[in-house]
């Protein structure tokens, strides 16, 4: 079997194993763990949890520590185009190769597991043993790992990680982890083990007293944005945004990302106080300037707010709650000066669609709503008829298919446009199969 057939048959074999199938047990990964020799053991991670904004703030850690000349891994989800994205080592997707030979190497554990469970491995506790594997062979001077949902049950707490983050917590997977702030953030609170350090972003007082309790309960050591550390000023710039940051270890002025938004200058501060936590600075010691700014510029977050066309421009952003797209919309009023927008929306059927329409609906001209290929999507017709309530059914258009509904759109906007198309946008969002649909037509 060629490397490319032996990569799809691996993919075949997770796939089978239920893409969004949920069980919330850690017994089933830490035996696997345990039968590899405890992969997860072998090198120090910073495990990160939160409602929004964990991915592009484990894409800026991973970048900073590089910065630093450390070799990492990073573990992220859902991917957009190839489960490969989920594993990096050193800012890398693994190679296809890689990523079979691994899986050859867990298989037969995996099935012993299975076979002594109620339950088989999930597909994501299939991925996280790889990743963990995948990071001890490298191997890797630190791992950067994001939760999969929520946090005490997470097959990624086997880590017990000793700098933990707590990016901005909102409402949702409400079916999972609970309907109130309260109850989401004391499931993501269970990340936090006995001694860690823990970074959080500003919270809501309902989210934040969890966090509070669980580190005195654990001796865990707590710095929080607007307190230890902080956005001290932010300016637009061409391809993003020039910052200056409180860390814990002083002032890093004159840092530019390449990344829209007043929730992605938050994203930063968390990132470079994770870093100084791990890295050791603090009140007697600040990191290297050049090494912050370097890290900080070559960071990339596909799909935030990723620019994939132009003339007209065509924005991914894969907002899909309404914490997450009230960013998008501040980032769009903030930082773009379209003369007319259109947004393309598509939205699994689990998602408050109505409060995502209702955020966007202010600064769209026009949107067109379709249907991702998730199974779990929200029918093109029901969001359509939502869209008309909020919008007014002159300013919605539908289509089933992804290339149709980017064809639309593109046209709506640049209908009745004179001359230049430079003022001319269209935004793909809702979700992030709608934005990995699109990005797989549009990147090619």
């Amino acid at each position: 079997m060629t490397d490319r057939n032996e990569f799809a048959a691996v993919e075949a074999e997770l796939n089978a194993r239920g893409f969004t199938r949920m069980v919330f047990e850690l017994d089933r990964i830490e035996s696997l763990l345990d039968l590899l020799g405890s992969p997860q053991r072998a090198y120090p991670a910073i495990h990160l949890t939160g409602t929004n904004g964990k991915t592009s703030t484990a894409r800026m850690i991973d970048s900073l520590l590089r910065a630093h000349g450390l070799h990492t891994g990073r573990y992220t989800s859902p991917h957009l185009e190839t489960v490969r994205e989920r594993i990096s080592l050193d800012g890398e997707p693994v190679s296809e190769e890689r990523f079979a030979s691994v899986y050859r190497e867990i298989k037969p554990l995996a099935e012993l597991v299975d076979a002594r469970s109620d339950e088989p491995l999930t597909y994501f506790d299939m991925t996280t043993a790889l990743a963990f594997a995948t990071f001890a062979d490298a191997p890797v001077d630190i791992a950067v790992v994001e939760v999969g949902l929520g946090g005490a049950e997470d097959a990624t707490n086997v880590l017990q990680a000793g700098v933990c983050v707590i990016t901005p917590i909102g409402l949702d997977h409400t079916e999972w982890l609970g309907d109130t702030l309260q109850d989401i953030a004391l499931a993501k609170a269970g990340i936090i083990h006995p001694g860690a350090t823990v970074i959080s972003a500003a919270q809501e007082e309902e989210a934040a007293a969890p966090l509070l309790e669980r580190c005195a309960e654990v001796g865990a050591t707590l710095a929080r944005e607007g307190g230890e550390f902080g956005v001290l000023g932010r300016a637009v710039a061409v391809g993003g945004q020039v910052l200056t940051l409180q860390g814990l270890g002083g002032v890093y002025d004159d840092v530019f990302i390449p990344l829209h938004g007043a929730h992605q200058a938050q994203n930063a501060a968390v990132a470079l106080a994770a870093v100084e936590a791990f890295l050791g600075a603090g009140a007697r010691r600040q990191l290297d300037i050049e090494a912050v700014r370097e890290g900080f510029a070559s960071t990339s977050s596909p799909g935030r707010l990723e620019r994939v066309r132009n003339a007209p421009t065509i924005l991914l952003d894969g907002a899909h709650n309404p914490h997450g797209m009230k960013a998008t919309v501040t980032a769009l009023q903030e930082e773009f000066a379209f003369s007319k927008l259109v947004a393309v929306i598509g939205v699994l059927a689990d998602k408050d669609a109505e409060a995502l329409l209702e955020l966007l609906e202010p600064v769209v001209d026009q949107v067109v709503v379709t249907r991702s290929s998730s199974p779990r999507a929200m029918p093109t017709e029901e969001l359509a008829a939502l869209a008309a309530e909020i919008f007014g059914e002159e300013r919605v258009a539908s289509a089933e298919e992804m290339p149709d509904a980017i064809e639309l759109a593109v046209a709506m906007a640049e209908e009745d446009v004179p001359g230049e198309l430079s003022g001319v946008g269209v935004l793909v969002t809702g979700s992030v199969v709608t934005v990995a649909d699109a990005r797989r037509l549009l990147k090619r």
